[in-house]
């Protein structure tokens, strides 16, 4: 019998007959035979891809080396490589999350020995309870068999309880580990001489702790697992290529990471924003909701500023990159989130204090419910002093108390982040909720912070000197003048001795005039008589009235919502600015805000903030620019328009990326769902352990006969840990 020619499909790996094929290809001089017509389409299309496959990539490391790793419960704790928190006993993670970082070693390997532990204890449990219900005595061969499907749960599913028990033990840090070894190594240990000598075992206890224990352990790691999601969704937004224009007007595509300060770039329709910058040709509706948590597309023309990991919707326009890399807002957003959702907030400081007399407390109990049970329990006595005191270690676990915090903070962190309320630390978000006062900067805060000009006194040359002078700042002023100068194409001239007179204006030198553009109070610093004449800008030259300039600044539509909502929380409103007094009190009347200082100084913004403090008020600073960072640092909670300068978002504990009041009520809304939440979870981990533990110790078996299994006080410590992370996880659904 002739034997039938067999070639394989290079695409799917499929046989084929030589002689039915009907479909066929030639390539570099050879035959290639498929088994359908769409492997046929793919091979013609990537040949090489299907006869020189690569390699399959290797999953990369979960960490590269030199990653700094920290403690998810004690971030002060950091090291160079992963390792177990000397504290706590709980393996430390990478400080910061990465797109490339591989799975969480961890939760793999306590998965792994989650199923395998699982599967073992199976048989074990189903020979004691079988003994239970049916009546038939354990004898020396099922207490063996017992033991051998029972060790290998122990001392290898549950080892790494036992490492970190140890480790607590000599690094006097007692800790949940240090209860469950204890309680674990016990059961196991009297099993193991009871087999051999006779008498009851609890290798089913034993197994079943271990596996309840891991299974409270991985649902943990999973939940923490899924906090970083926010920081890894923004990790995605940026893109990896940009179309960099060339001095000859060619686009290249090149990777992000070669963009310097001053390229041009070109986005087009559905692309990504590179990096961030502004436009210089063309327009686009950039769709900003990832970064800013607004739902409508901006228009964005030349001039306006766009952020990376933005996506323009329609249009097409070309960009001058501003900031890169690791001074994007993108990236500063990142490491903020990272940074807040491993901060430890002062309720924390409650549950810490109470760990640490906590697991001492509980060791003791367990030594004493064992020692009532032998000399006043029932027979059998030593027996059932071994239930209670294990029952008593494991059920007295404080892993819920440790997770009762953390968990909420990197919740509400992460939430805070999808609505573009970045959270510097904890305690800032502790401290929202309380806050009775809000003192906040005009412009740009309750203002657009884009001042027009709406009059001129002295004529062009007024103008042209004064867009001169102002040529070197970015000040929001400085611009409006500046776009002034340049609409009606205005000659400007060299400055030198330029100097920044903060909160009152800038002087130089420019064509041999020595020049002074700011309020009134720098021009009367500087001996120039104004008389009774007072504008908000004017311009004196070498020592003489010149010119004004009155500007007009549009409040943000959405402020005046925003103040009504605080108002109703009972927040009082102070406006603070360095505009003249006129200025101030014309915003202030359109928003209703009663107290407001013109003409203020940085440092007095930082005074009248230590005022209201020294009062017994908790006052929340809100502002944008370098004169506001001073106040922002004073104040119990610091806020930072988003669209400010950056030391003003360094000096904040809060930035509200779109630089919307509308913001601080979402932000205080989701500091008291996240701090109740907190509550929540601390008090029933204190209930729960008040109560678990007398009952644990056997407290009702004088009234009902009944002891606690320690199997049941296991499934109880893991529910318990269970519950408050549910809770926390809570927080990424709730209306804020």
């Amino acid at each position: 019998m002739e034997t039938e020619e067999i070639a394989i499909d290079p695409v799917c790996g499929m046989k084929v007959k030589v002689a039915t094929a009907k479909n066929t290809t030639q390539h570099d001089g050879h035959t290639y035979y498929f088994c359908n017509p769409k492997c046929l389409v793919k091979f013609t299309g990537e040949p090489e891809k299907y006869l020189k496959p690569q390699p399959a990539e290797a999953l990369p490391p979960a960490a590269p080396p030199g990653t700094i790793f920290t403690c998810p419960m004690h971030p002060e704790v950091r090291q160079v490589g992963p390792g177990s928190c000397p504290l706590c006993g709980m393996a430390l993670e990478p400080a910061e999350v990465t797109l490339d970082q591989g799975p969480n070693e961890e939760l793999v390997d306590f998965t792994r020995r989650l199923w395998i532990g699982g599967a073992l204890a199976v048989p074990v449990v189903a020979l004691d309870m079988g003994g239970h219900l049916f009546g038939f005595h354990a004898g020396s061969t099922t207490r063996l068999i017992e033991m051998l499907f029972a060790t290998p749960v122990v001392l290898w599913a549950g080892w790494p309880f036992f490492v970190r028990g140890v480790q607590s033990v000599q690094r006097w840090s007692l800790n949940m580990f240090t209860l469950i070894a204890l309680g674990t190594g016990t059961a196991w240990l009297y099993s193991v001489v009871a087999t051999f000598i006779g008498g009851t075992v609890y290798f089913e206890s034993a197994a079943m702790i271990v596996v309840l224990t891991l299974v409270g352990q991985v649902l943990e790691l999973r939940a923490r697992d899924a906090t970083s999601g926010a920081i890894r969704g923004l990790l995605g937004l940026a893109p990896k290529t940009a179309l960099k224009v060339g001095a000859s007007g060619r686009d290249d595509e090149v990777a992000i990471d070669t963009i310097v300060v001053g390229n041009l770039l070109r986005v087009r329709p559905g692309e990504k924003v590179p990096v961030d910058g502004v436009l210089t040709e063309g327009s686009g509706s950039v769709d900003e909701s990832t970064i800013t948590g607004e739902a409508m597309p901006a228009m964005k023309e030349a001039g306006d500023k766009v952020i990376a990991g933005t996506v323009n919707q329609s249009g097409s326009f070309v960009m001058k990159a501003e900031k890169v890399g690791a001074d994007t807002m993108l990236a500063r957003i990142v490491k903020m989130v990272s940074e807040a959702q491993r901060s430890r907030a002062p309720i924390q400081r409650l549950a810490d204090q109470v760990a640490g007399w906590f697991v001492p407390l509980v060791v003791a109990s367990a030594l004493l419910a064992a020692a009532a049970w032998t000399l006043w329990g029932p027979e059998p006595r030593f027996t059932h002093a071994l239930l209670a005191a294990v029952s008593v270690l494991i059920i007295a676990c404080p892993c819920a108390l440790g997770l009762a915090t953390p968990m909420s903070i990197m919740v509400g962190v992460g939430r805070g982040a999808a609505l573009g309320i970045l959270i510097r630390n904890a305690e800032a978000l502790e401290r929202l909720e309380k806050v009775d006062t809000l003192v906040i900067d005009k412009t740009g805060t309750l203002t657009v912070g884009r001042p027009e000009i709406a009059e001129v006194t002295g004529g062009m040359e007024t103008m042209r000197l004064a867009a001169s002078l102002e040529r070197g700042s970015e000040h929001p002023i400085a611009r409006a003048i500046l776009a002034f100068a340049q609409d009606r194409k205005l000659a400007v001239a060299p400055v030198s001795d330029f100097r920044s007179h903060a909160g009152r204006g800038v002087s130089g030198t420019v064509e041999g005039k020595h020049l002074l553009l700011g309020n009134a109070r720098l021009l009367k610093d500087n001996g120039v008589d104004l008389g009774t004449f007072s504008r908000p800008v004017m311009l004196a030259i070498d020592g003489k009235l010149a010119g004004t300039i009155a500007f007009d600044d549009p409040i943000k539509e959405t402020t005046a919502a925003a103040l009504a909502d605080l108002r109703k929380d009972g927040v009082r409103i102070v406006m603070l600015t360095g505009d003249n007094r006129r200025t101030a009190e014309k915003v202030a009347t359109q928003l209703g805000i009663d107290e407001f200082e013109a003409e203020v100084l940085p440092e007095d913004k930082a005074k009248t903030v230590q005022r209201l403090r020294a009062e017994g008020r908790i006052v929340a600073m809100a502002g944008d620019g370098i004169n506001d960072a001073p106040a922002l640092a004073a104040a119990d909670v610091g806020i930072a328009m988003g669209t400010g300068t950056d030391i003003a978002i360094e000096s904040a504990g809060i930035t509200l990326v779109k630089g919307d009041l509308a913001a601080i009520v979402r932000a205080r809304r989701l500091s008291r769902a996240t701090m109740a939440n907190i509550r929540q979870n601390l008090f029933f981990a204190f209930v729960y352990n008040a109560a678990g533990v007398p009952i644990a110790a056997g407290v009702l078996y004088p009234v009902m006969g009944l002891l606690l299994s320690p199997i049941v006080a296991a499934a109880a410590m893991a529910l318990s840990s269970v519950s408050v992370i549910g809770n926390a996880l809570r927080l990424r659904k709730s209306a804020i």
